[in-house]
């Protein structure tokens, strides 16, 4: 008896970790949505990951209601959110959009934001602020 509750127990351990989507986003409403964009981008390749960030919020830019953009990103996994930033890109970029039209390539544009992303981690802190303690002495 314990050897079939053993396995019943596998078996729906391994049934759980199978149905899940780890690698798809839950848009079952916005909070979800965040959550599994967070889980997403922490798991991808560093050089994938301002890609899929830019074409997350491009997308959320692009569809203003927040229900079909839930519908929009549910199920989706980052290649599919990237290709569709892509689109974006490139729909804006011929429209005129002076965000995008300055730009040549997707590529380029991602360039920068991953070197502006750079910059903000090597800002020169503050000396002053090593010297800030909340240590009291009584």
């Amino acid at each position: 008896m314990r050897i079939l509750s053993v396995l019943i127990l596998i078996a729906a351990c391994i049934n759980i970790t199978g149905c899940s989507r780890g690698s798809e986003i839950n848009g079952h409403n916005l909070n979800t949505a965040m959550k599994s964009v967070r889980y997403m981008k922490e798991r991808l390749p560093p050089e994938k990951r301002i890609e899929f960030e830019v074409s997350f919020w491009t997308l959320h830019d692009a569809v203003k209601n927040k229900e079909e953009f839930l519908e929009e990103v549910d199920g989706k996994n980052p290649d599919q959110i990237i290709t569709a930033g892509k689109k974006i890109y490139e729909e804006r970029k011929s429209a005129g959009v002076a965000e995008y039209a300055q730009y040549a390539t997707w590529e380029e544009m991602i360039s920068k934001f991953e070197h502006e992303k750079k910059d903000q981690g090597t800002k020169k802190r503050d000396p002053r602020d090593s010297q800030k303690t909340v240590l009291y002495k009584l």
